[in-house]
This record gives structure tokens, C-alpha cells and sequence, in this order.
């Protein structure tokens, strides 16, 4: 169950950096408070993963999917590039995400 919340902490972690930049410097209402409330609640899963999962472990997890995802996302959605040693780095992140998984404790 740890895992789960861990991996839903980092895809809440995805959705308020990429909210970031429509929050227009904290100047729009709406995309300010969908940052703040999917960071608020990416804290308290990741906090709740720590329980179980190694505080590094966890970090490390929840640091790799929101930077894959806001990576991906930028790509996908704002154009940003998308070279072959990007896309590699990002690879050798995921690779290391599925690595601490398998090494972490269950």
C-alpha cells in the first residue's frame, strides 16, 4: 500500500509542476489553488509512504516520477525537446526508479 501512495505522491508531484507555470506567478486564482492543493496532498501521501518505504527510498521515488512526468509532460505539451540524450537521461531515471523499487524494503 506504501508504494501505491508513494507512486499517486509522485504523479501529484507531475500535476503541480506542471501547473506551475499557468499559475502566471500566483496571479491566477484557479490554477494557484489546483498547485497548492496537489502539493498539499503530495506531501501528506508522500509522508504517509514514509512509514514504510526508507525516507531515502521514498524521496529518491517521488523525486524521479515528478521529474519523468514534468519532463514528459513538457515535451508532450509545451513543445520542449526531445533529443535522443534527453530522452536517454530520462530512461536511465526510470531505470533507477524500478531499481530502488526492487532494492527498497516490501
Amino acid at each position: 500500500m506504501s508504494w501505491l501512495l508513494l507512486v499517486l505522491a509522485g504523479l501529484l508531484e507531475v500535476l503541480w509542476a506542471s501547473m506551475l507555470p499557468l499559475t502566471d506567478g500566483f496571479r491566477r486564482p484557479v490554477p494557484s489553488l489546483v498547485f497548492v492543493a496537489a502539493l498539499v496532498a503530495s506531501m501528506v501521501l508522500l509522508g504517509l509512504a514514509t512509514r514504510e518505504i526508507p525516507l531515502g527510498t521514498a524521496y529518491a521515488v517521488w523525486v524521479g516520477i515528478g521529474a519523468v512526468g514534468a519532463a514528459t509532460v513538457g515535451i508532450v505539451a509545451h513543445g520542449e525537446p526531445a533529443s535522443f540524450g534527453r530522452l536517454g537521461f530520462l530512461s536511465l531515471l526510470i531505470v533507477s526508479i524500478v531499481g530502488l523499487k526492487a532494492t527498497g524494503s516490501h
